[in-house]
């Protein structure tokens, strides 16, 4: 175990396959995730970090896809990039996954929501500023102190999804992670809906 800045670093196992995702999975996924890119809410900064992923839990498991680390960096996409997520361990910040690209330490916070709330089966992380900052306070916010990718988010995310109207709205602020918002709902197109209604909500507030 690695300890550096006061929390445990991410550690991600990766077993290496040719097994991909499903093909209806992967147009499914996929297409929102395109839509996410088109409108800049997934995608690089200048410096070559990749920011925004989106994920899809597979039913009556724990196991979930989700778009590898530094896929932001890349308007296209292909199976080849989504990872299976097998097992994790928030306590040990660390999780097991399946597939030919590294999962990142976001991954985690998805696992956070749906372990938290057995309805949702999709996850949407975007960064925008002008939604982040209006978003502040306004919806469910992690606590700013709470560095993202670490054990402590995790942790708080699940506290938050305990709550009623978090789970019915399906958004929360990433306090201590600016421009990083969550959406989440109980299907890909429940998820990506909440997107596109807080988009016009929190654009013009």
């Amino acid at each position: 175990m690695n300890i550096e800045e006061g929390y445990i670093k991410f550690q991600c196992e990766l077993q290496k396959t040719k097994t991909t995702i499903p093909a209806h999975l992967f147009e499914a996924i996929n297409a929102w995730r395109n839509q996410m890119y088109a409108l800049k809410l997934i995608g690089a900064y200048e410096n070559g970090i990749g920011f925004g992923n989106i994920s899809l839990q597979i039913p009556g498991t724990t196991n979930f896809y989700i778009s590898g680390t530094a896929t932001g960096n890349y308007e296209t996409i292909t199976p080849v990039e989504y990872v299976l997520v097998k097992s994790y361990d928030f306590t040990l910040n660390s999780l097991i996954c399946e597939g030919q690209v590294k999962a990142s330490s976001e991954s985690l916070s998805h696992a956070a929501i749906y372990e938290a709330d057995k309805e949702t089966n999709a996850v949407i992380h975007i960064h925008n500023m002008k939604m982040w900052e209006n978003g502040l306070k306004k919806y469910p916010t992690t606590n700013p102190d709470l560095s993202f990718g670490t054990p402590e988010i995790a942790l708080n995310i699940a506290g938050l999804i305990q709550d009623k109207d978090t789970r019915k709205n399906g958004i929360i602020i990433m306090g201590g992670h600016t421009e990083g918002i969550l959406f989440f709902g109980e299907n890909l197109d429940k998820a990506g809906s909440n997107v596109f209604k807080y988009l016009k909500k929190l654009q013009h507030d």
